[in-house]
């Protein structure tokens, strides 16, 4: 029988798998082949097979003491070929990731942005942004910002948590996908997640008028299951994603899909799109064909992957 691993906690593993839900434990061959694995372990996303056991034959293993008494019990046999995995955060096979903006507070931390698109179009995985707090009157003038992450490559919402509009346009986006939620702390993730995952509540931070800054209320990573399918994560540390350790200065511009078309006609095809001539992408910013903020930001990373205080 063919699972997802939705959690992983006080040592055992926490399986779906023909619409229920089993507490697993390993295999011994399998505790051995996962040494060979990249993280040595099981983590929360990766797709398994189970074999359901007898309430009887769990008992007289032993290896499910403690595991809740009212749930079905499994033994993971095997683990399937995972379709990409993250470290920091511990989580697999995650398809798109919503990134949460609010319109109002805190304000959105551009470079944390643009750092995390990047690391996601390295991982494989789709960026879709979402703005959050759009009854508030400064909505307005980050949504027209938002038109330049849509030649970015991104899907872009619109949405409030307070007065629920925009969350059914929401839910059908994330229908059938496992994703995860990223943001910065108080843009009102766990709210949504509230709305999007109905019957599951999650505990929500007060935010502090003072510092206007949230608490993190979220300390574990967890699949919740939406009621239209598919899973949504919300995964502490997600939005500090960071870009592959292998990746060098002149791939960066492969992870700006609205550098493509202008990177075509730069004189140099492994152009950094720094201080090369004939560059088309800085033609481009000076023409205003691409923001020049996202661009600067660019330049700010790619800094940082050259590992000097400026390029």
């Amino acid at each position: 029988m063919n699972g997802v691993l939705l959690k992983a906690f006080g040592g055992f593993y926490f399986v779906q798998a023909d619409g229920g839900l089993y507490a697993c434990s390993l295999r011994g061959r399998l505790k051995q082949e996962l040494k060979d694995y990249p993280l040595s372990c099981l983590i929360v996303g990766d797709r398994v097979t189970i074999t359901p056991l007898a309430e009887e034959s769990a008992q007289l293993s032993g290896a499910f003491a403690g595991a809740p008494p009212d749930m079905p019990k499994a033994v993971v046999e095997t683990l399937l070929e995972r379709q990409n995995y993250l470290i920091r955060p511990k989580i697999a096979n995650v398809e798109q990731c919503l990134i949460v903006l609010a319109a109002r507070h805190p304000k959105p931390d551009w470079l944390l942005l643009d750092r995390l698109l990047a690391a996601l179009f390295a991982a494989d995985i789709r960026p879709l942004l979402l703005v959050n707090k759009i009854d508030q009157p400064e909505a307005k003038k980050l949504l027209d910002y938002l038109v330049v992450y849509e030649k970015a490559g991104c899907t872009t919402f619109a949405a409030s948590a307070l007065t629920g509009e925009g969350i059914a346009e929401l839910a059908d986006a994330l229908s059938g996908h496992i994703s995860t939620v990223a943001g910065q702390s108080g843009v009102g993730k766990s709210t949504l997640l509230n709305l999007l995952q109905q019957g599951q509540r999650l505990k929500t931070g007060e935010i502090s008028k003072k510092l206007r800054r949230g608490r993190h209320t979220t300390r574990t990573v967890e699949l919740l299951p939406l009621p239209a399918g598919g899973w949504l994560a919300d995964t502490p540390g997600f939005s500090r994603l960071m870009l592959p350790k292998d990746l060098r200065p002149e791939q960066l511009a492969d992870l700006y899909p609205d550098f493509a078309v202008y990177a075509k006609e730069c004189r140099f095809a492994k152009c950094c799109h720094a201080d090369e001539p004939d560059c088309r992408v800085k033609a481009a910013v000076q023409a205003g064909e691409l923001d020049s903020g996202r661009y600067q930001r660019y330049l700010t990373l790619l800094a940082e992957l050259a590992g000097l205080q400026e390029y």
